[in-house]
């Protein structure tokens, strides 16, 4: 098994209606090959968790690359697993409040879609992306 860690923006802002059409289609399609993972939006970038299968990873990512909403996609990670960090979630998503105004920020909706993660690594991953742009 394999997770992919990876980062990349949207080339405009994206309407709550697209990211809930992205959210139903991730889900959808990782669900039919095996993957599992964890998406995080903070303004115009994503941060992204697959994990499963080897080729069913790849092909998921070569399908977000090849998306014309993504750019400067960067993979962080990309790590041999023995077990899935994000059990059976076909893709955990939050959008994230900005700490203007939201009831709840993006950093404390991250850290609690994190907790029940053990890797470290994994954890920062997402925290320090949620910081990032918090303060952004």
């Amino acid at each position: 098994m394999q997770r992919l860690i990876y980062i990349s923006s949207t080339r405009s802002p994206l309407t709550t209606a697209e990211l809930d059409a992205i959210l139903i289609a991730s889900r959808r399609n990782n669900a039919a090959v095996g993957v599992t993972g964890l998406l995080v939006a903070g303004g115009r970038r994503f941060l992204q968790a697959l994990e499963g299968p080897e080729a069913a990873v790849e092909t998921v990512f070569n399908r977000i690359k090849a998306d014309p909403r993504h750019h400067a996609v960067v993979i962080l990670s990309r790590t041999t697993i023995d077990t899935p960090t994000f059990g059976q979630w076909a893709m955990g998503f939050n959008r994230g409040g900005t700490g203007s105004g939201d009831a709840i920020t993006l950093p404390e909706t991250v850290a609690t879609l994190v907790e029940p993660i053990t890797d470290p690594i994994v954890r920062g991953y997402f925290e320090g992306f949620a910081q990032v742009h918090a303060a952004a």
